[in-house]
């Protein structure tokens, strides 16, 4: 299952989350064992500090470069220089001299950062470091005022998304504007084996002989969003990639659907700590 985004490149719609996977072996074998099963698409990010093992783990597994699609995000903005210096330092442990997307892992408070922090992705975009850049946990307005300085569009916008925030609007909006939306948390932390989310999933899980985890992929991926679900369980890791072999009625899409409570269960974009308000 593949995402074409505005640019052309192609994207597989499914791919490993690695937030909280722990550098080192944990996360060496995660990735590895998510490869031989046959994921093509790996998160990761500067912020989660495990660059060195998913690169390690990528290189040990012995599959063309051009056939494994590498996610990794900006930890922070701060001066041109620091940031192009934190790119160069993911390339190296990563072990890869350009990386399929790069993120703006959190917007800042001022859009003047935002939008210096984006020129410095045009320039890597340009030069063919990235082959696609975009932004995660940006809100309509943060885009908006992207926009006023921006030569490039985003082409992803990762955002918290699953059936308790089903994120509707900013996914119309961003169908409009030709902008992928990629799903992070898409397990609401445990929150869809619990109370409403619980029982609804449960009872359609049942209908498709397949588990909740896997009925949240595939609702999901029927709505071109981008998965990334995050385990370090062989059994899981086996499990989340079969997801996309279960289709879900119309009808059960939209009992889905009608989970939603506008419910987040991570930190907000707009009461972020990621970056100091500034006047």
């Amino acid at each position: 299952m593949i995402k074409v985004l505005s640019n052309g490149v192609q994207m597989p719609l499914l791919g490993l989350g690695t937030f909280l996977v722990q550098d080192g072996s944990s996360a060496y074998e995660t990735v590895k064992y998510a490869l031989e099963v046959g994921y093509r698409h790996i998160d990761t990010a500067q912020m989660y500090k495990n660059e060195a093992s998913v690169g390690q783990a990528i290189k040990d597994a012995k599959i063309p470069r051009s056939e494994i699609f590498i996610t990794t995000k900006q930890a922070g903005h701060s001066t041109i220089e620091k940031m192009r210096a934190q790119f160069e330092e993911s390339l190296e442990k990563l072990g890869t001299d350009y990386v399929d997307l790069y993120l703006i892992h959190w917007p800042n408070h001022d859009k003047k950062i935002n939008q210096q922090t984006w020129a410095l992705f045009e320039e890597l975009y340009e030069a063919g470091k990235c082959k696609a850049i975009g932004v995660s946990n940006f809100q309509r307005h943060h885009l908006l005022d992207l926009y006023e300085t921006a030569k490039i569009k985003p082409m992803v916008n990762q955002v918290e998304l699953h059936p308790g925030l089903s994120q509707e609007p900013l996914k119309a909006f961003l169908d409009q504007e030709g902008i992928a939306i990629e799903s992070y948390g898409p397990f609401m932390k445990g929150g869809i084996f619990e109370g409403i989310w619980g029982e609804g999933l449960s009872e359609i899980a049942s209908k498709y002989h397949a588990s909740i985890a896997q009925v949240v992929i595939s609702w999901g991926l029927q709505r071109d969003v981008i998965m990334i679900p995050k385990s370090v369980t062989k059994e899981r890791i086996e499990e989340n990639f079969n997801a996309q072999y279960v289709n879900l009625s119309d009808e059960d899409m939209k009992k889905i659907n009608e989970l939603n409570r506008g419910k987040r269960v991570y930190t907000d974009p707009d009461n972020s700590p990621w970056g100091p308000y500034k006047g």
